[in-house]
């Protein structure tokens, strides 16, 4: 409860971090005790976005939303299609975590040309093709980039060999978090003469597929003493590939990632992993304050900023019990 309490109040920190842009280019939306708000969610497949999903749903009551709540199970048109059904149901609201960053923006649109305001949740769309303030309200989330540079800087500061030969497993291709959790990372550590990344490949943010692909690339790269994971059901899995090669993560390899999940933090704390950054998926009651500042005529920035915290052997047993 303590992680929705401070998620929900996020939006005064964004406030203070994204210059407000002009909504008058997209739907209004009235002020009124009860919302038929459409939720389209992209999969269930993994514990965020299953707490995501619980978090939207734990706050529909409290809010006054009439939710439709779906899941595209992984798949960009069937979340398109989705969006397209919530539409002819008549919803006031739309709030949209994109699968990926073009196949989505066809729903985008489709939503202001039906009226009805959208805000992007957690992951973004093509900024070169819809922009906040014209084609969608907002984007509610993380700063991506700034994620990846600071698993990044941990690893820096905190690496005990000359020498990192680093393995990178990448987020679900072509996905703004994908996207920019590489940048982040890449650029800042490529800073630092002492690493190099010798190879980068989706595991699409799930657990087994992140198995599968470090048991390929621990096969071409026997070597390899970091391993950096855009999420971290990726870094578990990772983990489980590492640990049947006979290798011992955390002493002979450093995993580093991006969630803050319970399993990572337990991770941490077993000396298995050396930092997760946190990405929250507690969003429900963020979603409802800012729908409720724009019903009301207010300024909304074009991104919403939520702030992350690192989660290190320092604080992982103090925030586990809150994970999720």
């Amino acid at each position: 409860m303590k992680r929705r309490i401070l998620l929900g109040s996020a939006i005064a920190l964004g406030l203070g971090f994204s210059a407000a842009v002009s909504t008058a280019d997209t739907p209004a939306l009235a002020q009124k005790d009860s919302y038929r708000v459409g939720f389209a969610q992209m999969e269930s497949n993994n514990p965020w976005r299953i707490a995501e999903t619980k978090s939207f749903h734990d706050t529909a009551e409290s809010c006054g939303w009439d939710l439709i709540a779906t899941d595209a199970a992984g798949s960009a048109a069937k979340q398109v299609a989705d969006v397209d059904s919530m539409i002819a149901q008549g919803i006031d609201v739309l709030f949209l975590p994109p699968r990926e960053e073009k196949p989505l923006i066809p729903a985008v649109m489709k939503a202001k040309a039906a009226g009805i305001p959208t805000f992007l949740v957690d992951r973004s769309v093509d900024p070169n093709v819809a922009q906040a303030g014209e084609h969608f309200v907002a984007f509610l989330g993380s700063d991506f980039i700034e994620q990846g540079e600071r698993a990044a800087e941990w690893l820096i500061a905190n690496f005990p060999e000359d020498k990192g030969i680093i393995v990178e497993l990448e987020g679900t291709t072509g996905s703004s978090p994908a996207n920019d959790r590489k940048k982040g990372f890449d650029d800042r550590i490529l800073q630092d003469d002492r690493f190099e990344i010798v190879a980068s490949q989706t595991g699409d943010f799930a657990r087994d597929l992140g198995r599968q692909v470090m048991e390929t690339l621990l096969q071409a790269h026997p070597d390899v003493n970091v391993v950096y994971a855009h999420n971290d059901e990726m870094a578990i899995g990772a983990i489980q590939a590492l640990e049947l090669a006979g290798r011992k993560p955390g002493e002979d390899i450093t995993i580093v990632s991006i969630d803050g999940t319970r399993d990572a933090l337990q991770a941490i704390i077993d000396g298995k992993m050396g930092v997760t950054v946190e990405s929250s998926p507690f969003f429900g009651p963020l979603a409802c304050d800012v729908m409720k500042k724009y019903a009301a005529g207010e300024e909304i920035p074009g991104w919403v900023k939520v702030e992350d915290r690192v989660f290190t052997l320092d604080n992982a047993a103090d925030h586990i019990d809150e994970a999720y």
